[in-house]
């Protein structure tokens, strides 16, 4: 995969944004609130994939801070291997707590996350 975001991995409609919040399943650590979603509403175009959808508000920190933790998530998206299952959508919100993380904080927080995901996907 090359070096940019595929566009089909993308939440780009704010229909979807509000459908994630909606739905029952959260998981969130100390610095990231996750929303997501196991049934996806089934249009021709939809890729069978995970999506992903990432919120950092000003709260987190300048633009700088804001854009590398929107990288780390993208990054930690790109490598997710998850367990078998219907594809999820995942929104990821960002808390004022990521901003001050370092590198390799906020890998293990993103780590923790995705367990948590995977571990609840399994007992639905």
């Amino acid at each position: 995969m090359g070096a940019r975001f595929p566009r089909e991995r993308r939440l780009r409609d704010g229909r979807d944004y509000r459908r994630l919040s909606q739905a029952p399943g959260r998981v969130s650590t100390s610095a990231f609130v996750c929303l997501h979603a196991a049934a996806r509403p089934e249009t021709p175009d939809a890729a069978p994939r995970e999506r992903l959808g990432v919120t950092v508000s000003r709260r987190v920190g300048s633009a700088v801070v804001r854009n590398r933790v929107k990288r780390q998530l993208r990054e930690w998206f790109r490598q997710r291997h998850p367990v078998a299952g219907p594809p999820l959508d995942l929104v990821v919100i960002a808390r004022s707590r990521a901003g001050g993380m370092t590198r390799r904080e906020l890998r293990s927080e993103l780590g923790r996350l995705g367990r948590e995901i995977d571990r609840r996907r399994n007992h639905r």
